[in-house]
């Protein structure tokens, strides 16, 4: 609940505040540009990003690897660019934060130390579901490896 309440409230409470305060020094019409930019920039990047997260998985699975970590990397820059094209100087930062590879080889570190300690605690499961092959139709093909 405190999670929602910081969502929704507090945090685009603080945006329109900062958005305040820099209109109040810069000008309207540079504030409104300042969006714009961070919003096609970010957007832009998030894009070009993307495909390339999205190579990197191709190329894993191509290989037979689980692309665990590519799949994180594609998520955060989903984020980055859902919270770029969002209007604000917070929502930006973490925008670009997560756009930045050392910064997000940071956020899955911490994300994943957080993940283990729940699990540890029992406050999360994972679940692994192996669904059956079925080798009616192909009898002599092998059964596959995992990694």
């Amino acid at each position: 609940m405190a999670w929602l309440f910081l969502l929704f409230i507090v945090v685009p409470a603080t945006e329109l505040a900062l958005l305040i305060e820099v209109g109040a020094r810069i000008g309207t019409a540079n504030t409104l540009l300042l969006i714009v930019v961070t919003g096609v920039l970010g957007a832009s990047l998030a894009s070009r990003q993307g495909m390339g997260v999205l190579r990197q998985i191709q190329a894993e699975t191509a290989v037979g690897r689980m692309p665990a970590g590519a799949i994180v990397d594609g998520l955060l820059i989903f984020v980055a660019g859902v919270v770029l094209m969002t209007p604000g100087l917070l929502t930006d930062l973490a925008g670009f934060l997560c756009l930045i590879p050392a910064t997000r080889r940071a956020i899955k570190a911490m994300v994943r130390r957080r993940l283990e300690q729940a699990v540890r605690q029992g406050r999360a499961q994972v679940v692994v579901d192996v669904q059956p092959v079925d080798r009616s139709r192909d009898p002599d093909r092998s059964p596959p490896t995992l990694p």
